[in-house]
């Protein structure tokens, strides 16, 4: 049985004539009786019989008719949802980023991609979350591209940096380094305070640990957080202090930026795409649009 033959039953069923059933399928008649004929002699039941000139449904054939008109009716459903789906996906783009990224960059990149004639019907559905949960959702096919950190062990991800950070030392603004208006500093000198960390699903986890490894310093952690905003409220209260990327909402938050001396190693931000799925073409051009302007500006 295949569905070519319920399409055929169903539509002999409605005309009750070979010729006619036949001509409005575009086969001929003697196709039409073969298929028939096969699909009674698979099913063990006759499905028609003659009528003069003419043939009538069988009860055995009125039995099984509503299965295969609800049937065909459910696949129907499937395709029009499946060109519903293509229909959204062609001017459609799904973008994940991390916490930091959502204040300033990304409203900047879609103001810009979207402002070319080109590309403004093109919609946008944004995800937020951990550099760890988006790859991860990244493989699940999830969404079209992330900007995130990199995760090394992460073999079917292609990561492109795109936009490098300063990380600066955050303290609040009655910290005894903010009272003395201290504007450079050696981690080696801010070691014995209380440090909020990221947790270890934030990609930018592992960059602060290695500095510390590399300077021999044991933090002495007060609590994790896996967001920027989170971080920046604690340090603003005095709950401990931070070393997190210069992002724009220092700028008008309670805390006081310290500049780190001797800190060699630029963190990079990342675009991250899957290496064996093919985007659509609007995210083509957005991935395209995206490296071009991010090499072209600055971000913070």
């Amino acid at each position: 049985m295949n569905l070519k033959q319920l399409y055929y039953f169903k539509r002999l069923a409605e005309k009750q004539h070979y010729t006619e059933a036949a001509s409005s399928l575009f086969i001929t008649q003697p196709s039409l009786s073969h298929a028939i004929a096969e699909l009674e002699k698979e099913l063990g039941v006759t499905l028609f019989e003659k009528q003069g000139r003419n043939v009538r449904i069988t009860s055995g054939g009125m039995l099984f008719l509503p299965y295969v008109e609800k049937a065909i009716c459910e696949l129907e459903k499937g395709c029009n949802a499946l060109t519903k789906l293509a229909d959204v996906a062609f001017d459609h783009v799904k973008l994940a980023f991390i916490y930091t990224m959502g204040e300033y960059v990304i409203p900047q990149l879609i103001e810009h991609f979207t402002a070319q004639p080109a590309t403004s019907n093109i919609q946008f559905s944004f995800y937020q979350g951990t550099t760890s949960s988006i790859v991860q959702d990244l493989k699940a096919d999830k969404f079209d591209m992330a900007i995130c950190s990199m995760m090394p062990d992460e073999t079917d991800i292609d990561f492109t940096p795109i936009i490098s950070q300063e990380l600066v030392l955050v303290t609040a603004r009655n910290h005894p380094l903010a009272q003395k208006n201290i504007l450079n500093i050696d981690l080696e000198d801010v070691a014995e305070y209380p440090f909020i960390f990221f947790s270890e699903k934030s990609g930018l986890r592992q960059f602060i640990d290695k500095i510390f490894v590399g300077k021999n310093i044991i933090p002495n952690v007060a609590c994790y957080v896996e967001e920027d905003t989170a971080m920046v409220g604690l340090v603003g209260i005095n709950y401990g202090i931070a070393i997190m990327p210069r992002i724009n909402l220092l700028s008008s938050s309670n805390v006081h930026v310290i500049n780190l001396n001797n800190i060699e190693q630029t963190r990079y931000v990342y675009l991250a795409t899957h290496k064996y799925r093919t985007m659509s073409p609007p995210a083509q051009a957005f991935k395209a649009f995206m490296l071009r302007f991010c090499q072209e500006n600055s971000f913070r």
